[in-house]
Order: structure tokens, then C-alpha cells, then sequence
């Protein structure tokens, strides 16, 4: 009996070390991050490099390798590991830095980075080039919140209730960081 079951774990073994060792050496993670909107996991990859979703692998991080939207995406996903400082990195290699889906990003990671208005600025750049995104007006939302004005808060709430409902995750989102915030 002892020899059936050692044979599967070295069976395994000899599966994933392999897996292990050559996610080690492509600098391929094997967690995975999610990022808002995306229905496909996004993994992060160490810094220097982005997610190939097409050669599902991590590559050299240069402007033009993956389109704008998967280095949003991928930016995003980095934000959702705490890493903003280098999300802002990837979303500067964008070609088109007006796009409203880098723009919120960038709001983002600079929201998370404690610089407020900066991130206020780029959600208003956003929603002048998008003007119904329910996901921008919840995170500018969420940094009125951190200035203190609840007020502007719960209008963006309104607007997007106007938009897509109570039961959207951006309106969700935000009625409860206003609940949150007193």
C-alpha cells in the first residue's frame, strides 16, 4: 500500500516543480490578480515586465508590446496588489494617454497613492471622454470621500444609480464607502 501511494506524490511532484521552477525563471507568477471589469484573471509579473495575454507569458514592459486595454488592464491588476506606483508606470507606456479607461487608472493609483487631487484631475479628464462610466464616478466618488466631501459623494451616487441601478457593483461600492465614511 505504501508504494500506490508514493507513486502518485512523486508523479505529482515531478509535474509541478517543473510548473514551479520554469514560473520562477520566466518571472511568471502564479497568483493571479483580478481586474475590474475583466472577466479573465490578469496575473502580475515582477517589475520591468507586463502580461502577454496572446503568448500567456510575462514580457518586457515597452510602449507597444500589448494593446492599450491590456496595459490598462494589466496596470490595474498591479494597483490590486498594492503596487500603484508601478501600475503608473505601465499605463505611462500607453500610446493613447487620453483614453478614458488609462485615465481612470491613472486616477486610481494616484487615489491609492494619497494624492487626491491628482486622481480627481484624471477621473475628470476621464468622465470628459467617457461621460456615462459608472466605475469612474465611483472612484472619484471614493475620493471625495477621503476629502471630506460626502456631499459630492453622494451625488456621483445619484448619477449612477440614474445609470445602471442599485445593484451595479460601481453603485454598490460606493453607497458603502459613504456608509463607511459616517
Amino acid at each position: 500500500m505504501s508504494g500506490f501511494l508514493q507513486t502518485p506524490t512523486r508523479s505529482l511532484r515531478r509535474l509541478v516543480l517543473p510548473i514551479i521552477l520554469g514560473s520562477a525563471l520566466l518571472g511568471t507568477p502564479l497568483n493571479f490578480a483580478h481586474a475590474a471589469g475583466d472577466e479573465d484573471d490578469v496575473p502580475t509579473c515582477r517589475k520591468g515586465l507586463v502580461w502577454d495575454k496572446k503568448k500567456q507569458m510575462c514580457i518586457p514592459a515597452k510602449a507597444g508590446v500589448i494593446s492599450d486595454d491590456a496595459l490598462a488592464d494589466y496596470a490595474f491588476a498591479l494597483a490590486q496588489s498594492k503596487r500603484f506606483a508601478e501600475a503608473l508606470d505601465i499605463l505611462a507606456l500607453a500610446e493613447n494617454q487620453e483614453s478614458a479607461k488609462i485615465l481612470n487608472y491613472r486616477g486610481y493609483a494616484n487615489r491609492k497613492l494619497g494624492r487626491i487631487d491628482d486622481g480627481i484631475r484624471f477621473y475628470h479628464q476621464a468622465l470628459s471622454i467617457d461621460p456615462e462610466n459608472v466605475l469612474v464616478r465611483s472612484y472619484l466618488g471614493e475620493a471625495y470621500l477621503k476629502k471630506g466631501e460626502a456631499d459630492k459623494a453622494r451625488t456621483l451616487l445619484g448619477e449612477i444609480r440614474s445609470r445602471c441601478g442599485t445593484g451595479c457593483k460601481p453603485y454598490v461600492d460606493l453607497a458603502r464607502a459613504i456608509e463607511a465614511s459616517g
